[in-house]
């Protein structure tokens, strides 16, 4: 019997404040089981050069091109934006949710890059708001 993260590659790193990336992983996983095709990031305890560098080395290890992260200000996503300088090839989403890391892992068979293109232009029109009768 092969483990999951034997089967399943990597292809986006998910970054955020406290559990957050973690929280959406073992959300994806509950529904999908494909949650080992992320790597979870946290700020806690990290200052701007640590985040820098624990997001580099996940893609590194990886080769993820992906990176999802919380806030489009947050600090995780300032520390891509630092990083995406000296790299090429590699794509930031904000504002990261579980439909959209679903919408992502769904599309398995798919070029990650074809992929998360498609993912962000669905979330887009994704969010609804619904009001009780007045």
């Amino acid at each position: 019997m092969t483990k999951e993260t034997d089967t399943i590659p990597v292809r986006a790193v998910v970054a955020g404040h406290g559990s957050f990336a973690s929280g959406l992983i073992s959300a994806v996983h509950q529904i999908t089981g494909l949650g080992a095709m992320f790597v979870p990031v946290t700020n806690t305890g990290l200052c701007s050069d640590d985040i820098v560098q624990a997001i580099s080395k996940a893609l590194d290890e990886t080769g993820a091109h992906v990176i999802f992260t919380d806030l489009p200000a947050g600090s995780c996503t300032m520390a891509v934006r630092r990083l995406l300088r000296g790299r090429t090839g590699v794509v930031l989403v904000t504002g990261s949710n579980v439909p959209m890391l679903l919408d992502f892992a769904m599309q398995d068979s798919a070029d990650a890059m074809e992929a998360v293109y498609a993912t962000v232009d669905r979330a887009r029109s994704a969010i609804t708001l619904h009001e009780s009768a007045s």
